[in-house]
């Protein structure tokens, strides 16, 4: 028997299905057109090709398309996926300072002179360090704006400004990047020096962001684990660490991460980036030690053995500290931005305890506070002072 209505049914469903297939069409199209635009979002980096893909290719920490840590990553269970949501949403920790950091604003004027023979630093906040070495002018993983992230006004936002402006440093010699992650490589703040003449060294695969932000090819050098380059006097090399790099949305471990080790005709100094505690460091001591100032990550560790793999906690950067034979510590990583699950503080609390019970020299500066090596700094407990 016929029913007219069975008809109408079946040409309602194929509408519905052919509305719902369409609909399907459109958003994939959109989808990918959102990628693709993201992918060439300026800030996102360029990508890796050529003559460079094939230097990276030749390294032996290159393993199937990826750099990989000597010793294996840890896989990321469901429970640490979890748990890392529940942090996020329901976590008590004060992650953001409930006061004003106190600030040592560095005047301009004072840099204007040539930098005096000897070594000193100052901590710009998070893991930019300004480091004056045996009459050159250096920087680590400088990030100057708002925003550890490729959108100004979404992501981390600093809880402080930079001591002193980016565009009233002086003539910086030297720039060492330790990975592509927003927090340690800022677009912004590398345009602004390469503009000023600043030479860029830099890990395996990391120079094709500086290619895309028009850095001049003749101001970059990159460098594999252990490779070195000569500037000025100094030999910068660019030493093991155990991280992942990542800054677009396909580019996981596509450039190698490391920390850097610069000796001078005087002094010395290891920066460690961001890694988890390994041998490494003690290959490095071994190597290259003893160092005259050690600059550690302390903070930015979380839960898991997946995320411990990769950031130190604070005990283990005293450890590291001790396994590459640096006299003085100063701790960096903390206090500027919010990118990991514990108080905001908690970082520097913890170092300080277990630096004293190794007797270690650790130095606490105020952000913007000058570090002279061989000379004593009256380090207090500021952040307490935070409330």
């Amino acid at each position: 028997m016929f029913y007219p209505h069975s008809r109408i049914l079946r040409t309602g469903n194929y509408s519905m299905i052919r509305g719902f297939i369409w609909a399907v069409v459109v958003l994939s199209f959109i989808a990918i057109g959102i990628a693709l635009f993201l992918e060439n979002w300026p800030p996102f980096g360029g990508t890796i090709s050529g003559e460079r893909l094939k230097r990276v290719q030749a390294s032996s920490h290159y393993h199937d398309g990826e750099f990989a840590n000597t010793l294996p990553h840890p896989p990321l269970e469901s429970g640490d996926v979890w748990g890392y949501l529940i942090e996020q949403l329901f976590g008590d920790q004060i992650r953001v300072p409930p006061s004003s950091i106190p600030i040592s604003a560095i005047p301009p004027a004072s840099m204007l002179a040539p930098p005096a023979p000897g070594l000193r630093t100052i901590w710009l906040g998070h893991s930019s360090v300004y480091i004056e070495l045996d009459g050159l002018r250096l920087l680590v993983d400088p990030v100057f704006s708002d925003y550890a992230s490729p959108f100004h006004g979404i992501g981390p936002k600093r809880f402080h400004p930079p001591p002193i402006a980016m565009t009233d440093l002086p003539k910086i010699d030297a720039v060492m990047v330790s990975h592509d992650h927003y927090d340690h490589l800022d677009m912004r703040t590398i345009q602004y020096l390469s503009s000023r003449g600043t030479h860029f060294v830099v890990p395996l695969g990391v120079g094709a962001h500086l290619d895309e932000w028009d850095v001049p090819k003749r101001q970059i050098t990159e460098l594999d684990w252990w490779g070195s380059a000569e500037i000025g006097g100094l030999t910068i090399i660019c030493t093991p660490a155990q991280h992942y790099s990542s800054r677009g949305i396909f580019d996981y471990k596509a450039t190698l991460w490391s920390s850097w080790s610069v000796i001078g005709p005087m002094h010395r100094i290891f920066y460690s980036g961001d890694s988890g505690f390994a041998d490494h460091f003690q290959q490095i001591g071994n190597r290259l030690g003893p160092f005259d100032l050690g600059i550690f990550k302390v903070g930015q560790y979380g839960p898991g053995a997946s995320w411990i793999y990769s950031h130190m906690n604070p005990e283990d950067a005293v450890k590291a500290h001790l396994a590459v034979q640096a006299d003085r510590m100063l701790p960096v990583s903390w206090g500027t931005f919010d990118i990991a699950f514990h108080d905001w503080d908690e970082p520097i609390r913890r170092a300080v305890k277990a630096a004293n019970a190794q007797n270690v020299d650790l130095v606490t500066p105020r952000v913007g506070e000058v570090v002279i090596v061989g000379e004593p700094l009256r380090s207090h407990s500021w952040w307490e002072e935070v409330r």
